[in-house]
């Protein structure tokens, strides 16, 4: 039953049905959920550093239940969207309306859309990443299965990584930055991938132009199938994801630095290199996103068997928390720049 308790992921999904279908205050349940009711239940709840043993975690690799209810994820995030696009092109809504249901579908579209795509996007199977890829669409990003997987685990925490804040960076600088360097990032990689395999630019194995063309039909047929109104309110909903995505980019990676070895190269990725978070509600709700230390560690592992280390840096808050104090840059720092020196000599 315990291994049940990731059914609680769906809660935010839950709470984007009810805005969408009651409207009217409740179309901003979502945001006030997962900015207002989380990081207080956070404080409520305890913090766990526990390890599973070995029994316990060779017992959740062969489960796939683990696997299955990353899967529901895909249906739940493309119904939403439907059911959205159906309620706009209805009519009736008022702004304030459309302002909080736009919200509450760019969060979902973030934790369970982007999150569960990033989880598969690490997976071996091809189904698991045609799951990944299709659940990044929404969101306009699928370039991030490209440079997340080989690019940003290969340069994490250094200045070769967009998605790595920097020490003293506000967020608002940032998410240009990461955006907009993720984006060109992942073209550098496919090219490259192309020219090591004898393939031209301009072919189906390109997968940059293919994810272009998918993104662009995708907004196309909104329009088409509905109107211009609902697919610019998608899109909206969409880099509304993405934002939230690079958010908790920063949050992860903020001011942590790889030390440059003699020989000139960086040392390797450990578990010192990413901010930890332990607060039990925030590993469930997303799929064990917290223990990021471990992911960037051992990027191969699956959510359920992340690991705490000692040695790796804590954030004192949970993301939802953390999230909120990053949105204000001077508390940020404030508070993240004592702990970042807690763990390196240097800032950078």
């Amino acid at each position: 039953m315990k291994d049940l308790k990731y059914l609680a992921a769906y809660s935010l999904p839950l709470t984007t049905f009810i805005a969408l279908s009651w409207q009217g205050n409740w179309s901003y349940l979502t945001l006030m959920y997962a900015f207002g009711v989380l990081p207080f239940l956070e404080l409520v709840f305890p913090k766990s550093a526990e390890n599973l043993d070995e029994a316990t975690r060779e017992d959740k690799l062969t489960n796939r239940l683990f696997d299955w209810m990353l899967y529901l994820n895909a249906p739940i995030i493309f119904g939403l969207v439907g059911y959205f696009c159906t309620l706009v092109y209805a009519g009736g809504l008022s702004t304030f309306e459309l302002v909080g249901m736009t919200l509450s579908l760019g969060i979902v579209l973030s934790s369970n859309g982007i999150n569960v795509a990033h989880e598969l996007g690490h997976r071996q199977n091809k189904f698991e990443q045609f799951l990944s890829k299709a659940m990044l669409l929404p969101e306009l990003y699928m370039h991030f299965f490209i440079e997340h997987n080989q690019g940003h685990h290969k340069n994490i925490a250094t200045e070769l990584d967009p998605a790595s804040a920097r020490y003293n960076e506000p967020l608002q600088f940032f998410w240009f930055r990461s955006t907009i360097g993720g984006y060109l990032s992942a073209w550098r990689i496919e090219s490259k991938r192309l020219e090591q395999a004898g393939k031209r630019f301009f072919s189906i194995h390109n997968q940059m132009l293919i994810f272009q063309l998918i993104q662009v039909g995708y907004l196309v047929a909104l329009a088409l199938f509905f109107n211009v109104q609902v697919m610019l309110l998608a899109a909206v909903a969409g880099i509304i994801g993405f934002l939230l995505l690079e958010t908790i980019n920063y949050v992860e990676h903020y001011g942590l630095r790889r030390k440059v070895l003699p020989s000139g190269r960086y040392e390797r990725v450990n578990e010192q290199h990413s901010w930890n978070a332990n607060y039990e509600l925030g590993r469930i709700i997303l799929y064990e996103l917290t223990r990021h230390s471990d992911h960037h560690y051992k990027a191969n592992k699956k959510y359920q068997i992340l690991e705490h280390y000692d040695t790796s840096p804590q954030l004192p808050y949970g993301y939802p928390a953390s999230m909120l104090l990053a949105m204000i840059p001077p508390l940020w720092f404030k508070i993240m720049n004592k702990e970042v020196k807690k763990y390196q000599e240097v800032a950078f």
